[in-house]
């Protein structure tokens, strides 16, 4: 194997020679970090519109999204191990332009995300206690309780203790998930149907397609995935084995995610023709639909498990993301950042992780009173589109020249994945482009 790291790293991790571990359920951790943090709540809301608007037809574009995530996390990952650097030192090594794009992306999108995450993981507490503040407060009051605990949680916590946190909240929606798709009975005969590639025949039927494909699990996450493979400890190729298992169990939750809305949106609003609101409010859409057609326990079960959701994105953003950025300051005051750095765990001490933990905290507050500025919402919009086709183009690049040792660049069956995949993101970020108002912006 490439000799890559030679050291001992915070949990026992050796150089690249040693044997390769043996892929084993014990190790799993980074793949249901990135599973939680990827599906959020506008994750699950796609997924109901999609059954309600199309019932199983579009089953199969949503399998083929966690398969295009499988493969753009797993070339993360391989990066990590197979160099013993991270990705964005790799990112810095193909020129000056990806820092740029990658210090205005996480500054805006900080600033953005940060609200929207604590608006969505508040609306379910609002919900479940609505006596708690006064109806005139609206969800203010819960928002900002849930962005200090995310805050004051990752700032006190190392990587393990987060991990454990997540498995627990990932527990949580998935029996909650499982749950209402075998409570809505779903028609199994037309479900394996929707296994077939067809598309809906309907009016832009393509872009809605290809918007389910590339939607669901598909942000920043991804990227932020080889560093928690790092924190876990696996810093060199011998962990290569234990990566790919944990990361197919993590597309694998995922599925079950997906699927399973997709199950509910097509028995429980696709047959009754119900429509709910896009975005977070579809799900208390979806309560009250779940109260009258099934009960309170019912409906309040699934208010639990729309906090888990909402919660666990907001937390791994939190950690993942403060992560990369403390890795793009670690690369401008050295010459290269690697993977056992990240593995020692200094970096969750650091100051650079606090400031972007501080910066995705406070700042928005302020946008919770304010509403969010026109102007910046439209490049928050651009950015995020624009996020995913430079990740899969970025690999492409990383992983098919000597920046990576020959053993484990990328085979045909990894290109073709990652072509598919910055194809599918490009159409995705033209079109969100495209749609943006631009005229109103100047």
């Amino acid at each position: 194997m490439a000799d890559t790291t030679g050291t001992k790293g915070s949990t026992g991790t050796t150089g690249s020679g040693d044997h390769p571990r043996k892929s084993s359920w014990k190790y799993i951790g980074p793949g249901i970090v990135v599973a939680a943090t990827g599906v959020g709540a506008g994750d699950l809301v796609a997924t109901l519109v999609a059954g309600s608007n199309f019932g199983y037809t579009l089953l199969w574009a949503a399998v083929l999204g966690c398969l295009v995530k499988i493969s753009l996390a797993e070339a993360a990952g391989r990066w990590h191990l197979a160099t013993g650097r991270t990705l964005f030192d790799g990112w810095a090594s193909l020129g000056r332009w990806t820092t740029w794009f990658f210090v205005i992306y996480v500054v805006i999108w900080g600033f953005v995300y940060g609200a929207a995450a604590m608006s969505s993981s508040a609306l379910p507490l609002q919900a479940l206690f609505p006596d708690v503040f006064p109806a005139d407060w609206s969800i203010k009051p819960w928002a900002i309780l849930c962005g200090l605990v995310g805050l004051v949680f990752v700032w006190f916590n190392k990587y393990d203790v987060f991990e454990k946190v997540m498995t627990v909240l990932v527990g949580v929606m998935f029996v909650v998930t499982v749950y209402l798709a075998v409570r809505v009975t779903p028609n199994l005969g037309d479900a394996f149907a929707g296994l077939l590639p067809v598309l809906p025949d309907e009016e832009d039927s393509i872009l809605n397609t290809l918007g389910l494909i590339g939607g669901v699990g598909g942000t920043i996450t991804l990227a932020a995935y080889g560093y928690w493979v790092n924190a876990k400890g696996w810093t060199n190729t011998s962990w290569m084995k234990v990566m790919r298992l944990d990361n197919r169990v993590a597309y694998i939750t995922t599925g079950v995610f997906v699927v399973a809305m997709l199950f509910v949106g097509a028995e429980l609003l696709h047959a009754s023709h119900t429509a709910i609101a896009s975005g977070d409010k579809g799900l208390l859409d979806l309560t009250r639909i779940l109260e009258t057609e099934y009960g309170t326990a019912t409906a309040k079960l699934f208010l639990i498990g729309f906090f888990a959701t909402s919660f666990t994105s907001l937390i791994g953003v939190w950690h993942g993301v403060s992560l990369m950025f403390a890795d793009f300051v670690e690369r401008y005051r050295a010459a290269r950042v690697t993977g056992e750095e990240v593995a020692r765990g200094d970096r969750e001490r650091g100051w650079p992780f606090r400031v972007y933990l501080l910066w995705l905290t406070f700042p928005p507050i302020i946008l919770l009173f304010q509403g969010q500025p026109f102007r910046l919402v439209i490049l928050y919009g651009v950015l995020g589109a624009a996020f995913m086709p430079f990740l899969a183009l970025t690999l492409i690049w990383l992983l098919n020249t000597p920046r990576t040792p020959r053993e484990w660049r990328n085979g045909w069956l990894s290109n073709g994945m990652l072509v598919i995949a910055g194809l599918l993101f490009v159409v995705l970020c033209v079109k969100q482009v495209w749609d943006q108002p631009w005229s109103e912006f100047f």
